[in-house]
């Protein structure tokens, strides 16, 4: 999905610091990460939102692309899953019955 970023030049490198999704406009609070292609490069952000988004600056068009997005939502979702799995069960109940 094609966005409008506003960066920063830092070093030579444009750096995001705020994205355009339709009508919202969406600060970013941290750079994550960055890695390089041959003529590309993704930068992994936090918004204000506290989703995370990876983003994908074409450089030889000069353009940025949304290639992933996690809402804030998802995020703690996925943590709580990550956490229940790293616990020992030694039942399970579901509606009701209890497995074990």
């Amino acid at each position: 999905m094609r966005i409008v970023v506003e960066a920063s030049q830092d070093h030579g490198i444009e750096i995001p610091r705020t994205l355009r999704l339709n009508v919202d406009r969406i600060e970013v609070v941290e750079v994550l990460d960055q890695w390089y292609g041959p003529d590309y490069r993704y930068c992994k952000v936090k918004g204000g939102d506290g989703a995370l988004y990876i983003l994908r600056f074409d450089e030889s068009r000069s353009e940025w692309h949304l290639t992933m997005f996690a809402s804030a939502r998802a995020q703690a979702l996925q943590r709580n899953h990550a956490d229940s799995r790293a616990k020992p069960v030694s039942s399970l109940q579901l509606g009701g019955c209890k497995w074990q």
